[in-house]
């Protein structure tokens, strides 16, 4: 097992939590809190994922320009922000701005974290390392909806939300982390792929 990848996926395993946490409730906190209906909850969504269409080309070139890894940092911290500021909105027209930004730190993670994966790989076992990285985001799926349900029932939305905010910081430190100590740095291919490539 690629430890690299292994370590990358721990590092995300919060901000795969946390999104299981938030998009399991989301629409109902939009409703009951922040006053939105069905049809504002839709277009929030909507433009979530608009923005993360538009962009995804111009993030991929910009991995490949400035790397893979500061893109991952920001990701995370883009998703803190997204955390603490849907705490402490009233309305949900301040959602909107929200939902740009975060479409925007889904399209750097989507576009950054599986070419990160790529690079540390071997290339005959590029396959297995996204399996690995897979499990990781399916585990944050299974932990983050029960965990947030419990949470906003037990707590309230705001709580929840600054749970997540508290558990991608702590996943964005252990990123920083496997920066310090070179973990992450250099291919891991052999020098014959590596020519081949």
């Amino acid at each position: 097992m690629n430890r690299r990848v292994l370590l990358l996926s721990i590092s995300l395993l919060p901000v795969m939590i946390a999104s299981g946490m938030i998009y399991s409730v989301l629409p109902i906190y939009l409703n009951q809190e922040l006053g939105a209906g069905k049809v504002q909850v839709g277009t929030l969504f909507t433009l979530g994922a608009l923005t993360g269409t538009l962009t995804s080309l111009g993030i991929g070139k910009l991995a490949d320009r400035f790397g893979k890894i500061p893109l991952i940092l920001f990701s995370q911290i883009c998703f803190s922000a997204v955390m603490i500021l849907y705490s402490f909105i009233n309305s949900y027209i301040f959602a909107y701005p929200i939902h740009v930004f975060e479409g925007f730190a889904w399209a750097s993670l989507g576009v950054s974290a599986p070419a990160l994966i790529a690079d540390v790989s071997r290339k005959g076992e590029r396959g297995e390392a996204m399996g690995i990285y897979n499990t990781f985001w399916g585990l944050g799926w299974v932990i983050g909806p029960i965990l947030g349900g419990g949470l906003a029932e037990l707590f309230g939305f705001r709580i929840m939300l600054r749970v997540s905010f508290l558990m991608i910081m702590l996943g964005l430190a252990l990123s920083l982390m496997l920066i310090k100590g070179n973990v992450m740095s250099g291919p891991s291919e052999a020098p014959s792929e590596v020519s081949e490539a």
